[in-house]
């Protein structure tokens, strides 16, 4: 299966369906008895939470990857509260700015391998019971702008690219569109009516997954780009 393509990731962004299923997942002017997706307390969980907290993992950050449905391990999770795990994914999130996004000037060299990033989400995923999703999704709450949410349906959705990040780097540079995909990407945030603190990776995030998980196969699945 090929990844998908620039155009066919505006054409998703510019369905009718996209703003309506944004306020869907996070329950903006949801009628009584609507669907409830925990997901969308991802972000907001702790919101305002002391500053100090951006460079290491709390329990509230355990709690909020909960909420996109994994769970860290008990061992895992006080070896990040308390532990060496924890300071040395630290000090790597010190070396990456809070507000770094992906799809932006010098986002590349924050992402490639053995960088920042990287060695964290690889420190992560060496950990007992810690999948490549769970380590992506507890470095996706501390830096919401830089790193996807990335599991198994969005992944087939796209096309399962090979090196995520760096291939969602390029995709929202647009190519050769001048950054269409993250203008787009803005003009739906707002057109949802998405809380601030909701990234543009986090709507790209939420479209894809919203529109490709019913009919996610765990095998054979021929993802948005058929």
């Amino acid at each position: 299966m090929s990844p998908v393509s620039v155009a066919q990731v505006l054409a998703l962004l510019a369905d009718p369906e996209s703003a309506p299923h944004l306020r869907s997942y996070f329950g903006i002017d949801a009628p009584p008895g609507s669907p409830v997706f925990s997901g969308r307390r991802f972000g907001s969980l702790g919101l305002g939470e002391s500053e100090d907290d951006c460079d290491r993992f709390t329990a509230t950050d355990l709690l909020a990857v909960q909420c996109l449905s994994v769970t860290v391990p008990i061992e895992v999770s006080i070896d990040l509260l308390e532990g060496d795990l924890g300071q040395e994914i630290g000090r790597l999130l010190c070396k990456i700015p809070l507000d770094a996004g992906l799809g932006t000037e010098n986002s590349r060299s924050l992402i490639e391998d053995g960088r920042e990033a990287d060695q964290a989400w690889q420190l992560l995923r060496a950990q007992d019971d810690v999948g490549w999703v769970t380590a992506g999704k507890l470095l996706a709450r501390k830096r919401p702008h830089l790193i996807p949410v990335w599991d198994n349906v969005v992944r087939c959705a796209f096309g399962r690219p090979g090196s995520a990040w760096i291939w969602l780097d390029e995709l929202l540079r647009g190519g050769g569109d001048d950054g269409a995909v993250l203008r787009r990407l803005e003009e739906l945030h707002e057109e949802a009516g998405l809380p601030v603190h909701v990234s543009l990776l986090r709507t790209l995030d939420i479209v894809v997954w919203m529109r490709h998980r019913n009919s996610h196969r765990p095998s054979r699945c021929p993802g948005l780009s058929r």
